[in-house]
């Protein structure tokens, strides 16, 4: 069958009047009186946009409450300047066993949450709803315990509401908008493709798991100019699919502070990991790691470009991890990781202090953590490049607080199995670098330097095959070693500067 031009220019010309309709939430009987439920005004205002070939719905200035709300196809919602849409803070209104999102998408296409409105998860009311379901008995937790950690009962992840839920859709827009208080993922966009977020801004310390913006399983996504400030990882890259993953996304010119790290690929890593550019980070007040690429569940990473990342106040700079927690599975790979351009301050004390919501204290007597590329026996991590890397540490060591001596390597424990984290390994024998189980590492143009007194070895490269050192400078060391090489073979140094510029400054064992 032959469709003529003008048809087609006809059948185009309807479809974008249908998408540019107006779709006005009080005209559907919306009242924004804070406390009213408009979950069916609104839902009747994105059905109607959807039925007609898209359109925009409109939430005006006002405070909305709703509860769960489904997208449909082709439509818009859009938030204008000073509207809040409010979730219920009912927990029966998102369901039973399982906690719906508030904002759901699923096979759903074309779709857009726009505006310089607020959606507000209203996280401590609801909480408080929570417990007081779960102290009835009239909610059900397996796992609604208490948690050493932060002491404090804490309801399972399935029974506090993400924000925003958008899975196997495709051409997603997410601009402009600010999203806060949340409970628990602030938004997930899984087996997605084709997504932009923009411009957005993120505030959620209010509890646990908190992530500011997940992207799990997902393909084709540009995550840009947006400001993320929460309790869990800033930006995160996940895959629970172990035959599909995140390919080819952008990240860029972004403000990051989490209570746990702020860019980090994993820990969930079933599937592949590749493709992936970040560059133009601030990072601040982040209780774990500045950048974490991790991959512990036999999922893939490689092809990773991370430039241009400034972090204060953290407590670690770079963390690179390939572990095996499942018993199960075969490890992954974690290969061709380029990092550029990043510098990072590390204080003795905790980043996170004084927020609503902290990190876990590390229980075991520690020092300061330096940063960390550890593979495990036999599966090394491969072709890391750091280019252009200052990190300033705070220092203050003493052997009083703890001290895991150079020659008792072996003693660092492996933690195959662990979640993977910073501090896993517990004290270690170096202040800068710590490096185990990793082939064709090279570093250049790096600076590393602490202002309080530190009297552990700078840099320790134990199994590594493969080194390059070049312009390696190291602005201040208490003992020697300076650089420790324990079984690295195929090392090429150049120009590695230390304080007193002697033969002993380097040893190989």
């Amino acid at each position: 069958m032959k469709i003529s031009l003008l048809s087609l220019l006809v059948c185009l010309c309807l479809s974008t009047s249908a998408q540019n309709k107006l779709y006005p939430i009080t005209q559907y009987g919306a009242v924004a009186d804070g406390k009213t439920n408009n979950t069916p005004a609104i839902q009747k205002a994105i059905d109607e946009a959807g039925k007609n070939g898209g359109g925009k719905v409109l939430v005006p200035a006002g405070d909305f409450v709703t509860g769960v709300l489904y997208l449909k196809s082709n439509v818009e919602l859009n938030l204008a300047q000073n509207a809040r849409l409010m979730a219920t803070a009912k927990r029966a209104d998102y369901g039973g066993k399982k906690a719906s999102a508030l904002i759901v998408g699923t096979n759903v296409h074309h779709i857009s949450i726009t505006g310089r409105g607020t959606i507000d998860g209203q996280a401590k009311p609801l909480l408080e709803d929570i417990y007081r379901m779960l102290n009835a008995g009239t909610l059900e937790d397996a796992e609604w315990k208490e948690y050493n950690d932060w002491h404090q009962m804490r309801p399972a992840e399935h029974n506090r509401p993400h924000l925003i839920d958008l899975t196997n859709c495709q051409s997603i827009i997410v601009k402009n908008i600010t999203i806060r208080d949340g409970l628990c993922w602030i938004q997930d966009y899984r087996g997605c493709s084709d997504i932009v977020i923009d411009s957005i801004t993120v505030e959620s310390n209010t509890f646990l798991n908190n992530d500011g913006i997940d992207i799990t399983d997902s393909k084709n996504v540009k995550i840009t100019n947006s400001s993320v400030n929460v309790a869990d990882d800033g930006i995160c890259l996940k895959s629970s699919d172990a035959n599909s993953g995140c390919e080819n996304i952008y990240i860029a010119n972004c403000k990051i502070r989490s209570s746990a790290s702020g860019f980090k690929i994993g820990t969930a890593s079933r599937g592949y990991f590749k493709n992936i550019k970040v560059s133009n980070l601030e990072i601040y007040d982040t209780y774990r790691s500045a950048i974490a690429i991790e991959t512990v569940d036999g999922g893939n990473i490689e092809n990773i470009d991370v430039r241009n990342v400034t972090a204060r106040n953290t407590g670690n700079a770079i963390f690179i991890r390939l572990g095996k927690r499942r018993t199960n599975v075969a490890p992954g790979y974690l290969r061709n990781v380029y990092i550029s351009d990043v510098k990072v301050s590390v204080p003795a004390g905790k980043p996170d202090a004084g927020y609503s919501m902290e990190g876990p204290v590390v229980r075991h007597p520690h020092n300061v953590f330096p940063s960390s590329i550890a593979g495990i026996p036999g599966h090394p991590v491969e072709n890391v490049t750091l280019n252009n890397i200052e990190i300033t540490y705070e220092g203050g060591a003493s052997a009083k607080v703890a001290a895991f001596g150079i020659d008792s390597l072996e003693k660092v424990p492996e933690k195959i199995g662990d979640y993977p984290e910073f501090s896993m390994f517990g004290e270690l024998p170096a202040w800068g670098f710590y490096t185990r189980h990793a082939a064709g590492l090279t570093m250049k143009n790096i600076k590393l330097n602490y202002q309080k007194a530190d009297f552990r070895t700078a840099c320790v490269f134990d199994d590594v095959s493969k080194l390059t050192l070049n312009n390696v400078s190291i602005g201040k060391a208490e003992s020697k070693p300076v650089i420790l090489m324990n079984k690295v073979t195929g090392s090429s140094l150049r120009n590695v500067n230390t304080p007193s510029k002697s033969k002993d400054d380097i040893r190989y064992q």
